[in-house]
């Protein structure tokens, strides 16, 4: 899958144990991109608000992932994958809705607004492409 190019990505789950050292996701929807998630790649935790989680959390390496293959006969499908995920580090700072929600101006380039609009305009859980602007910014929150 990965063809030797890290890339960045991220996903909102419940998570049960903030402080795993790895986490599991099981046939997990995808969106923007988050399809192409591969062994090596660099993902951002997010604990779902929906579930009562606070936000980031961690970031971590894809240790695997794993397409689940569509359902025969479903004309309409979201792709879906299981990964787990060896984490790397615990998030220092709080970034969750409430600090997202403010970035509303869908064209305003910011990594706050991406953020936003790729979690949180639709609220359902998932795993997102992020792009390097995104994964700089979040990256601040663990120094």
């Amino acid at each position: 899958m990965n063809m030797g190019t890290k890339r960045n990505f991220a996903i909102k789950a419940e998570i049960r144990d903030l402080t795993a050292k790895a986490f599991t996701f099981v046939a997990q929807k995808t969106m923007y991109g988050g399809k192409q998630i591969s062994t090596g790649d660099t993902i951002f935790i997010f604990a779902s608000e929906n579930e009562g989680g606070c936000g980031l959390i961690a970031y971590g390496i894809v240790a695997s992932a794993e397409a689940v293959p569509r359902m025969p006969g479903v004309a309409r499908q979201t792709p879906r994958v299981s990964i787990t995920v060896t984490r790397m580090k615990l998030a220092k700072r709080r970034l969750g809705r409430n600090e997202l929600r403010h970035f509303s101006d869908w064209n305003d380039g910011r990594p706050e607004t991406e953020l936003n609009f790729k979690f949180y305009r639709q609220a359902t859980n998932k795993i997102v492409g992020l792009s390097d602007e995104a994964a700089a910014f979040l990256r601040q929150y663990f120094t």
